[in-house]
């Protein structure tokens, strides 16, 4: 149990702490004021601040954001509220705390009547009991606590993220699910060195177990399977097939051998109870290609193969259905880390490479609040000439989100039912 929430934490924690640096990293080039950088939801457990942004961790670990000025709701702070302002020594204000009414020696009270911190850069207010109101200016790089013990710092409008080109921000959007690709193609290339090679898709015979049909056959490591009873074999998943469905049944095998000879070897796979149906095996395993060259370019080959697979499972939303039972969310990725756990560091490895795929491409769909959304509206904005307004985009971001938190709350039901219930 212990083992699979740690394993659940670091395999979560690594793809969205990759997938937010992206939009972290590409903000910070394009001169964005990054906030908040926050892995997890919820009430902060820890928080620690460097330069200009701070770095928080929040109690529900299903997720993260970075907090980019202007690029979501800014802090809670309104007129007839009561804030501590901190001033310099040009009485310019340092600090605004908006935790508590009550202020030290050393900080103003004041209730807040007015304030920008986009151009003009002031807050306004009554000092106390003071009935007249008073004006301060305040500096570019202020701090804002807010009611939690955050702390941000203001944005003046160039810091902002729609002060940044179309291009930049395009960028930015696009950089978190391009960082989960790169995390994939990494992960994939690791597993294939630490592994000693790569597992062949092609019909050659890999590791032959002594005493086994296939051996008995002659065959060795590295011979092709060419047909089956005249089947042609084109991958190592068709032979596999062909032969599992044929146990006990005597079968004609073409063969070409690793020094290049054609022979013809007739082999009766034995029967194997797989504990769902009695299928056929000859004692074979799978050739593993070891050459430098594999092993480099597994984790492009094996990530394009993953996305092709998400894509065509996508595409038949539209062409067979759509169902739930297709989607999975946190708590299946809890239970299948469970199952991953036993396969040990190789299947950590591999199932990092998977997740990040997955979260790449379903943060690419163009479903508002998503980064796919985002984008959208970046391209419309280039075809426009000019952005939507922020009352629009706040709509479609406000129906793409209650869309994604009715669409989990389905997916979480139905996986609790899937895996805790039946």
């Amino acid at each position: 149990m212990i083992q699979t929430i740690l394993a659940f934490a670091l395999v979560f924690g690594i793809i969205v702490i990759i997938h937010e640096f992206g939009h972290f990293y590409f903000a910070k080039r394009a001169g964005i004021l990054v906030r908040e950088f926050a892995i997890g939801f919820g009430p902060k457990i820890f928080h620690h601040r460097k330069g200009e942004t701070t770095y928080t961790i929040r109690l529900l670990p299903v997720g993260g954001y970075v907090r980019m000025a202007g690029y979501e709701e800014e802090a809670d702070i309104r007129p007839g509220m009561t804030v501590s302002l901190s001033l310099d020594d040009q009485d310019k204000v340092e600090k605004i705390d908006l935790q508590s009414k009550d202020a030290s020696l050393d900080t103003v009270p004041l209730e807040v009547s007015d304030f920008n911190f986009d151009e003009d850069l002031f807050i306004a207010g009554r000092v106390g009991f003071d009935t007249e109101v008073k004006r301060y200016e305040v500096n570019r790089d202020a701090l804002l606590v807010e009611k939690d013990g955050t702390l941000l710092q203001i944005a003046p409008k160039d810091r902002q993220f729609q002060s940044a080109s179309l291009g930049n921000r395009m960028m930015t959007n696009f950089a978190g699910p391009m960082n989960n690709f790169i995390l994939a193609i990494i992960a994939f290339t690791a597993l294939a060195f630490l592994q000693g090679g790569v597992p062949s898709q092609e019909p050659l015979i890999g590791a032959v177990e002594e005493g086994s049909p296939a051996a008995e056959a002659g065959l060795e490591e590295g011979d092709r399977v060419l047909s089956i009873d005249d089947e042609e074999v084109g991958s190592w998943n068709e032979m596999v097939l062909i032969i599992q469905d044929s146990p006990e049944e005597a079968m004609t095998f073409d063969i070409e051998t690793a020094d290049g000879e054609s022979v013809q070897q007739t082999i009766t796979p034995y029967s194997y109870d797989s504990g769902n149906e009695v299928v056929g095996r000859i004692g074979i395993e799978t050739f593993v290609d070891d050459s430098l060259t594999a092993r480099l370019t597994f984790g492009f080959t094996e990530t394009w193969y993953i996305i092709t697979q998400i894509v065509t499972l996508l595409g038949s939303f539209f062409t067979g259905g759509f169902s739930v039972d297709q989607l999975g969310g946190p708590v299946a990725i809890y239970a299948t880390t469970e199952v991953v756990v036993q396969a040990g560091i190789f299947g950590l490895i591999r199932w990092i490479g998977i997740l990040s795929v997955n979260l790449g491409i379903m943060n690419l769909l163009p479903i508002p609040a998503l980064d796919g959304g985002k984008l959208l509206l970046n391209l419309i904005e280039g075809v426009r000439k000019k952005p939507l307004s922020q009352e629009k985009e706040g709509y479609i971001t406000l129906v793409g989100v209650l869309f994604l938190l009715i669409l989990m709350l389905l997916v979480t039901w139905n996986d609790i039912q899937t895996f805790f219930l039946n």
